[in-house]
């Protein structure tokens, strides 16, 4: 009897600590990227897409996930059709992301740290290029519309991502900003 009582209790602890996988639809989620000029206001602007992604939920609390973005996407929507084309290949290119070598990034989140029931600080592992750093950001929940929302910039050349030309990569902030929305 004492056994069986234990294995249940066994169970009923293992459920109250179960994990759960909520896969995102990434045809309603959204990465927007922003990268500026080192001596002056503007920059480019753009967009690229998830593959595929996943937040791990913890009794009924998001701790953690894993989230594919596919580089082939990355465009950049902020000039005319030919200038945005051209800064797209130019992005894809060695120079920058070296789509063809290494067409995903991922970013996998380590650490949640709620600050309330829809505000958390997270640490996650991101990979650009073959090279992972570890970042963190600040995130909003909203349970009704099932979306997570958060703004964070990078440090491009942590990933080797740098214009192979020194007076123009200098030109260009290192910060790249991201907006992004997820959601389920």
């Amino acid at each position: 009897m004492k056994k069986i009582l234990v294995f249940i209790a066994f169970i009923a602890i293992a459920q109250m600590n179960a994990q759960e996988q909520l896969p995102i639809d990434v045809s309603k989620s959204s990465i927007k990227w922003s990268c500026d000029y080192s001596f002056y206001f503007n920059g480019h602007y753009g967009f690229v897409n998830f593959q595929e992604g996943y937040f791990i939920k913890t009794d009924d609390k998001i701790s953690g996930g894993r989230f594919v973005i596919d580089l082939n996407t990355i465009q950049a929507t902020d000039m005319s059709k030919s200038g945005n084309e051209n800064l797209t290949e130019h992005l894809k290119d060695s120079d920058f992301f070296d789509v063809k070598r290494f067409p995903k990034a991922t970013l996998v989140i380590t650490n949640v740290e709620y600050k309330d029931a829809t505000h958390f600080r997270a640490r996650a592992d991101m990979t650009i290029k073959g090279i992972t750093q570890s970042i963190n950001f600040q995130a909003e929940v909203d349970f009704a519309t099932q979306t997570m929302k958060t703004k964070f910039k990078i440090d491009r050349t942590r990933w080797g991502i740098n214009y192979n030309n020194a007076l123009k990569d200098s030109a260009i902030s290192d910060a790249v900003g991201f907006e992004v929305t997820i959601s389920l």
